[in-house]
């Protein structure tokens, strides 16, 4: 290396757009940009060693999707098998050669952990600074960044201090982080938990284990789907052109989960009766239905858990699996004793309590050298800070899947990206008005792990584009067809935009 020289840490890269995360979001709007906008430079900077985000790092038995596929996958690469729920192996293969097919690929930096980035007015231009481990530091600088790190810690899942645990002899595992020496065959295990990892973990242990109990301080609601399309969306694909058939199964599938969720809100007794109706049908007579699978609250308070054609309630009317609803008074050498005496023998426990969460992984945003604290901050149609200029973040819908929200993110960067290099501008951040009405939570739910850390969260408003619908049909009309200037942006900054961009 010449005198003077920067070092390989010292160097610093830089890009049009910095995508932060190699997962389904962060993939899916590489792929979207470089389409798009194919004289842009792109690059995507992903902590761990390996893409594909939550359907990489989750390895449990039986991992899965909880949406149906035409909704979860990618609109401009529509999901073409039959299996509407599908194994996690498979979205995680879906999601790589989708990568793989525009380019991505060949964009993603492996082993670079965002810890901070900072906005420089005067530059109009981001400074990311990036971890690396043993290679030390490194810096980009981007235009526009966009964070499609999700809202949850990789590193580390949710599992509270159970008295007692020392003492259990077996072996205790977190669903996040599954041991692949872990032999469970002939095993008596006990799943601590209720939600969606649980309900899927169970039926897909109870397999091979010699017994599998769910136990659940309270019920869930669990909703009942089929895992293959109910052969309207083959007879559509045998009839008309791919990409036609696979919106309208998109969309058959949108309108589905809104229906869903409509009646749940506006008649919440009459959705109580048709998840309880699943349950019974498949479950034994003598099933306690009320005590072990009908919920204190309403449903979509929490998010619905999904099991495929049931096969949970198939593992329990089988005899291979069953439920307690209890609470935890100590782990014992051979189990667990609950507050009501009763005692459940376990091999292997497993604690599918849960997740932490974790704002933009956990990243340090300042503007002009000014921290940003997000849990301040009122939200732009839910995927822009107020006040943080040329930034955009992923959070999908709690009501239906996640991708649906994140399509429409990714479209609406597009309109801002060409709105800026239409207009020669370098610079757009939301403003909001001065009363914005009563700041919420950004996230409705009341699950648990959502309360732990909704006090990181940013907020929302009273009125769009400062709340969230969680309606995909009202979304698609603010997101694509609503206007740019005068609805809470201000743009500003002025450059000579290339040659090429005039002519496009």
């Amino acid at each position: 290396m010449s005198a003077g020289a920067p070092s390989v840490a010292e160097r610093t890269e830089h890009v049009d757009v910095l995508i932060v995360g190699a997962g389904l979001s962060g993939i899916g709007a590489a792929c979207r940009l470089v389409k798009d906008f194919p004289r842009k430079t792109v690059a995507v900077l992903e902590s761990r060693e390996a893409s594909g985000g939550t359907w990489d790092l989750f390895r449990y038995p039986g991992v899965r999707s909880d949406s149906d596929m035409f909704t979860l996958g990618y609109s401009f690469r529509p999901w073409d098998s039959s299996t509407t729920i599908a194994p996690g192996a498979s979205i995680l293969d879906y999601v790589r050669e989708t990568a793989r097919q525009y380019g991505v690929d060949r964009l993603i930096r492996y082993r670079q952990r965002v810890v901070a980035a900072d906005w420089s007015t005067a530059d109009a231009r981001w400074t990311v600074t990036v971890d690396r481990g043993p290679e030390g530091a490194a810096t980009y600088t981007c235009s526009f960044l966009f964070l499609g790190t999700g809202y949850y810690r990789y590193d580390e899942g949710f599992t509270p201090s159970f008295p007692g645990e020392e003492r259990f002899e077996g072996r205790v595992v977190h669903p996040q982080h599954w041991p692949a020496d872990l032999d469970y065959a002939g095993k008596r295990v006990v799943v601590i938990g209720s939600g969606a990892t649980a309900v899927t973990l169970v039926p897909t242990l109870a397999e091979k284990a010699e017994r599998v109990t769910m136990l659940q301080r309270s019920p869930g609601y669990i909703a009942v789907l089929p895992s293959v399309d109910d052969g309207f969306d083959r007879l559509l694909a045998r009839h008309v052109p791919k990409r036609a058939a696979a919106a309208v199964s998109r969309w058959k599938g949108i309108t589905q989960s809104l229906v869903s969720y409509r009646i749940s809100r506006r008649s919440p007794e009459r959705m109580k009766g048709i998840l309880r109706s699943q349950a019974r049908k498949r479950l034994p007579d003598d099933f306690d239905i009320a005590k072990h699978f009908q919920p204190k609250y309403d449903p979509w308070d929490e998010r619905l858990c999904i099991v495929p054609n049931g096969d949970l309630f198939t593992a329990i009317r089988d005899g291979r699996a069953d439920v307690a609803t209890d609470t935890i008074d100590t782990f014992t050498e051979r189990g667990i004793r609950l507050t009501s005496g009763e005692e459940l023998d376990a091999d292997v426990i497993v604690t599918a309590t849960g997740l932490n969460l974790l704002l933009f992984g956990g990243m340090a945003l300042s503007v002009d050298g000014t921290a940003i604290d997000p849990a301040e901050r009122v939200t732009y149609k839910g995927m822009m800070l107020e006040g943080v200029p040329n930034l955009a973040f992923a959070i999908g819908y709690t009501n239906a899947s996640w991708t649906l929200k994140i399509d429409l993110v990714v479209h609406y960067v597009e309109r801002l990206l060409r709105h800026l290099d239409r207009t020669k501008q370098t610079t757009v951040v939301p403003v909001p008005p001065r009363d914005v009405g009563e700041r919420t939570p950004l996230i409705d739910l009341s699950s648990g792990y959502i309360r732990r850390g909704i006090h990181l969260m940013p907020k929302q408003g009273a009125e769009a584009p400062w709340r969230l619908h969680q309606n995909y049909p009202l979304d698609v009309k603010l997101f694509r067809l609503g206007r740019l200037r005068g609805d809470g942006l201000r743009f500003s900054g002025r450059v000579e935009a290339p040659e090429w961009v005039m002519a496009e």
